[in-house]
């Protein structure tokens, strides 16, 4: 089972998205569990402050170190901690899988203009990105990157084959899928697909994967390619 601590001053916004569908149906499984912790119950005041004027001057503000740093402590035991972070290495499939593998994940969620940099040395704090984009919090980020993650726990896909099929799989993007009507708006199935000959189709959805990554991620189609002739 993967329980996952959150760091954050929103732990109402958890599980949110995460409570539907599948992820939600693995938490009631206990295939994995989540624990919102709130960041303000670790403040030193009794206004409850997070953040402070940035060192140097700037706009925005920082979250301290101290009660960031005692908010970490009280409540990492094992595992990764993780820091959603702009400046953090891009979120990808095989980070997913990776994390996939852990028994134990603690997740910062930032807010403000970030936290403070003395935190991260300290607990040699992980970052991840979701993307080259600024958000409000992490909160969002971090819901992201465990829907990405849940889904490839043991036992939470019905079909565990499909995931070998899906995009980002071996560098290439999903071929693209049909169902019935057969017809619809005069467009019609290829026939291929009809064809009931399975090797048949395991070329067209091949080809069609190489066809739509190069048009469409051609930085993603190189990395096929590097791979393919490796």
């Amino acid at each position: 089972m993967l329980n996952v601590k959150i760091l954050t001053i929103f732990p109402e916004m958890f599980p949110g998205f995460l409570g539907y569908s599948l992820t939600g149906k693995a938490m009631e499984e206990n295939k994995w569990q989540l624990t919102a912790v709130n960041i303000r119950d670790y403040a030193f005041d009794k206004h409850k402050s997070v953040d402070d004027t940035p060192c140097g001057g700037g706009a925005g503000m920082i979250m301290r170190p101290d009660v960031l740093g005692r908010a970490i402590a009280e409540n990492h035991t094992s595992g990764r901690i993780i820091y959603m972070s702009p400046k953090g290495t891009p979120l990808t499939q095989k980070k997913a899988r990776e994390l996939a593998k852990e028994t134990e994940l603690t997740i910062i969620c930032g807010r403000f203009e970030g936290i403070d940099e003395r935190v991260i040395e300290a607990f040699n704090i992980e970052e991840i990105s979701i993307g080259d984009y600024i958000l409000t919090g992490g909160e969002q980020a971090a819901q992201i990157m465990l829907d990405a993650v849940v889904r490839l726990l043991p036992g939470v896909l019905g079909n565990e084959a499909s995931l070998e099929d899906e995009s980002f799989e071996n560098c290439l993007l999903e071929y693209p899928q049909y169902t019935r009507p057969i017809e619809w708006e005069g467009r019609m199935v290829p026939e291929v697909l009809l064809s009931g000959h399975h090797q048949k189709i395991a070329d067209w959805r091949k080809q069609q994967s190489e066809i739509a990554t190069k048009a469409k991620r051609p930085d993603l189609f190189k990395k096929y390619l590097d791979f393919k002739n490796s």
